[in-house]
């Protein structure tokens, strides 16, 4: 088309105007999305309620939701990878969201961003016009300015147009006018294509909003108690000091058994602390009492574990509806000293989302 143009006599200044506008293509797409990336954290950060608090608030909603959904494997991926299922989780939260709000929340973002930058290029441009004026410049002087202006916006620089001949150009009114055309006809392309399918495929990883929403929630401590698998909820990754929960789970989670049987515990940490009894570290032979936890190893001696009664009513509930399904996975029974207390059976889902309300 370039060389078309010149063929019918075009001047340099509408030429080099094009050449601009092309190169400046992919670095505003690329800054579009990123902009409505951000836009749409921050937006799910205040509306999506599994993403609008901190990392307890979007704990109990993962744990509602695995009750809805009564997928026992999901329920062993949180307990045993957490940090992965909160991942899957914030990933899924995001799908949805921007399917379902597409149309309301995330085209008219893309639109708006997309106005403001090509205004925000125009102007870079009328600036660059009247710099060169003042100065008596030249296009390069032109093109120097309008890079400089526009380097919080885009990844565009000098260096994109190297080797592109602009010597002769002296018509800086005819290159604004060239450039604003170009531009518009550019900005539409990038909206007409504009998609649930695209959206996905042309964000930077780094800026999905999953990955965002992923990097605030995630990077946090993921230290798991020993005994039960409740993971510490410190917000700091390599945080000093002991580790610790606001809520422990029932051992037998773990896979816990007791000494010499087949039996699933179904003590829990907080209560059996409490107690005069002891447990057998996996890599010893010798008990340990269980108030005396933190002389079982290193993998012990980092938690605090407070002596209390305090139990979730959800992680009873829990094993009693899946119990068939805990019992084959970890090959033992909730039979003999493991035997589910005839109370924890009359703990219905509604107590166990309550419990969550109450005490996450």
């Amino acid at each position: 088309i370039i060389f078309q143009k010149y063929c019918h006599g075009a001047t340099s200044a509408a030429i080099f105007g094009e050449i601009i506008c092309q190169k400046l293509k992919e670095p505003i797409e690329q800054s579009v999305y990123k902009k409505c990336a951000r836009d749409l954290m921050d937006e799910m950060r205040s509306n999506c309620p599994s993403l609008n608090g901190n990392r307890s608030n979007l704990d109990k909603h993962i744990l509602k939701t695995l009750a809805e959904e009564k997928d026992f494997e999901k329920y062993i991926s949180y307990i045993h990878n957490p940090r992965n299922h909160f991942k899957s989780f914030i990933r899924g939260e995001v799908s949805r969201y921007i399917n379902d709000k597409f149309n309301d929340s995330v085209l008219p973002k893309m639109k708006e961003n997309i106005e403001l930058l090509q205004q925000k290029i125009m102007r870079a441009a009328h600036e660059s016009t009247k710099h060169v004026q003042e100065n008596r410049g030249d296009a390069g002087l032109w093109l120097k300015r309008f890079t400089q202006q526009l380097s919080d916006e885009l990844i565009f620089s000098e260096k994109d147009l190297s080797g592109v001949e602009h010597d002769d150009v002296d018509d800086f009114k005819l290159l604004g006018d060239v450039i604003r055309e170009e531009l518009t006809a550019v900005m539409s392309d990038i909206s007409r294509r504009f998609n649930t399918k695209t959206f996905a495929k042309k964000l930077d990883c780094k800026f999905r909003p999953d990955k965002l929403l992923i990097d605030h929630f995630c990077k946090v401590c993921w230290v798991q108690c020993p005994f039960c698998k409740a993971t510490c909820t410190n917000t700091i990754e390599n945080h000093g000091g002991d580790h610790n929960v606001p809520f422990h789970r029932v051992t037998g989670l773990n896979g816990w058994i007791y000494h010499k049987t087949t039996n699933l515990a179904i003590s829990v940490c907080t209560s059996a602390v409490a107690s005069n009894r002891s447990f057998y570290p996996t890599d010893s032979n010798d008990a340990v009492l269980w108030k005396e936890y933190r002389t079982a190893g290193e993998r012990f001696a980092n938690w605090s574990i407070t002596s209390d009664l305090s139990e979730l009513p959800y992680w009873k509930w829990f094993v009693c509806r899946f119990q068939k399904d805990l019992e084959k996975y970890y090959s033992n029974t909730f039979e003999g000293m493991g035997k589910i207390p005839e109370e924890w059976n009359n703990y219905t889902e509604q107590d166990a989302f309550d419990s969550l309300d109450k005490y996450i």
